[in-house]
């Protein structure tokens, strides 16, 4: 049996919380806050079976905890993460990993030390459909992949800590170096923070990889729509990950351009091909569930998750770049 600890309990947290509450291979001793109105929330929905706490401190000088879940707000996740595994836990920490490179370059250096588990909150790399996209494209189905690109919108909460970048573009960055299964080599932003004077509140960032391949990521708060949806086009065809839809999630369409030869002038044409859609039958489970019991079983089995440190890492490089980008009014920043 793990035990396990989770510090922040606030909108996205709550949902942690209640995942590993319910998971038989693990049970939740503290739950930690500083806001008490959130304490007493858990007192009330756990009827005392978790012991809530306002300092951290608690679960880290516990030596009968495994692992701590931080989701609090960025700028404190490299503290707290070291903090933790310093203190003897494994750690699942809610994405992006940390605010910078070098906090997560920190971070690594501390897994490797103390030889502990670390898994970020890239959760959409444990969803349904995206596993089965990518192995359709490890397999040729779509052929080679031109480019791929996202958009994720809504009239939703305007956050003061950080930009839409940072607040909102992880999880495509993820997906996309997922999928793609390499990082780019340069990028591209621009934004305008149209709520909050230098908070972006709306960004547009553009990924160039080897072999011509490109990604283009929206996102924003500031939107009349709620859009959660990844287009990959491939040579042959081409797949739609729409995570807003209630039972077809993923769609792959037989549509391409093919190349056919005349027999006899040897004159290439281009037509255009108008297949079938398929929609995959896909075994749908709360990705945050999966997410939940793949960090268990990680430390149950002494493994690194697909989202580990270096995949934490590689995505704040991006951001990185992003924001450089963004600072300077869309230049193209190189990795």
């Amino acid at each position: 049996m793990i035990i396990l600890s989770q510090i922040g309990i606030g909108a996205w947290g709550k949902n942690h919380l209640r995942n590993y509450a319910k998971l038989d291979s693990c049970r939740v001793r503290y739950a930690c806050d500083k806001n008490k109105a959130l304490l007493e929330g858990v007192k009330s929905d756990y009827k005392g079976e978790i012991a809530v706490t306002e300092d951290p401190e608690d679960i880290f000088r516990d030596p009968e905890i495994d692992a701590v879940v931080i989701a609090t707000l960025p700028d404190t996740h490299a503290k707290l993460a070291i903090r933790a595994i310093e203190s003897g836990k494994h750690v699942f920490i809610e994405k992006p990993l940390a605010m910078s490179v070098k906090e997560g370059l920190e971070i690594k250096k501390a897994v490797q030390k103390h030889k502990k588990v670390c898994m970020v909150g890239h959760i959409l790399l444990y969803h349904p459909a995206v596993l089965a996209l990518k192995k359709y494209i490890a397999e040729g189905y779509l052929g080679d992949i031109c480019y791929i690109y996202t958009t994720r919108v809504n009239l939703g909460q305007v956050r003061k800590e950080e930009n839409a970048l940072w607040s909102l573009t992880s999880h495509d960055i993820s997906v996309i170096v997922h999928l793609l299964g390499k990082s780019p080599v340069s990028i591209s932003a621009t934004g305008e923070a149209y709520l909050r004077k230098n908070i972006h509140d709306v960004v547009f960032l553009s990924l160039n990889f080897k072999n011509d391949s490109m990604a283009h990521v929206h996102a924003s708060w500031l939107d009349p729509h709620k859009i959660r949806q990844l287009t990959v086009v491939g040579s042959k065809r081409m797949a739609v990950f729409d995570d807003m839809s209630s039972s077809e999630k993923l769609k792959i369409y037989d549509k391409g351009v093919d190349r056919v030869t005349d027999k006899n002038s040897y004159e290439t044409f281009l037509t255009l091909r108008s297949g079938d859609i398929l929609v995959p039958k896909l075994n749908m489970e709360e990705p945050l569930k999966i997410e939940c019991q793949e960090f268990l079983d990680c430390i149950k089995h002494n493994r690194q998750p697909l989202a580990d440190v270096d995949n934490g890492i590689e995505v704040l490089k991006v951001l990185e770049a992003a924001q450089k980008s963004l600072d300077s009014g869309g230049a193209k920043v190189g990795l």
